[in-house]
């Protein structure tokens, strides 16, 4: 079975137009991204550093959870919590805000499932961002979405496209 570290240094793997995850079985689980998928990105990132520019943000960070390497779209860690991991291959723990931008092919069940992985691994909040850049906002300490982004109340409720 390869590491995580052996599948990012395998050069065959460089490179993709996919994003690379692992499953519980060290398996790698591989998503194409779309035009839409990748300027939903952009776009959350961008508007997460200029309302939360005290931390750092991150396009497809690797989480090491009891399924295996998850990579959430975009996520937004403190300083904080990033400074100890800032050399890791993988965080062993999961920025505060992960930020799922999901695409057609992805099931409700399979992103609830990412959620909770997210949130064992100390994720404060999981944001869905569907493929008409409506948000839902998820608190790790609620069982339904809440109203708005607690960490980041003043985030949108949906990524306009002009």
């Amino acid at each position: 079975m390869l590491s995580w570290a052996d599948i990012c240094a395998d050069k065959s793997l460089q490179d993709l137009p996919y994003k690379i995850e692992t499953n519980r079985f060290d398996q790698i689980v591989m998503s194409p991204a779309s035009y839409w998928h990748s300027d939903y990105q952009g776009e959350i990132g961008f508007t997460l550093k200029r309302l939360l520019p005290h931390g750092r943000i991150l396009a497809e960070a690797a989480i090491q959870t009891t399924d295996g390497i998850k990579v959430p779209d975009v996520a937004w860690i403190s300083v904080e919590r990033a400074r100890p991991h800032r050399h890791s291959v993988a965080l062993p723990i999961a920025p505060e805000i992960c930020v799922e931008v999901t695409s057609p092919g992805n099931r409700r069940y399979e992103m609830l499932a990412k959620m909770q992985l997210y949130f064992a691994q100390g994720a404060q909040e999981v944001w869905l961002c569907d493929e008409n850049g409506r948000l839902e906002f998820f608190l790790h300490d609620a069982a339904e979405p809440a109203v708005k982004s607690r960490l980041c109340p003043e985030f949108p409720l949906q990524i306009q496209w002009e």
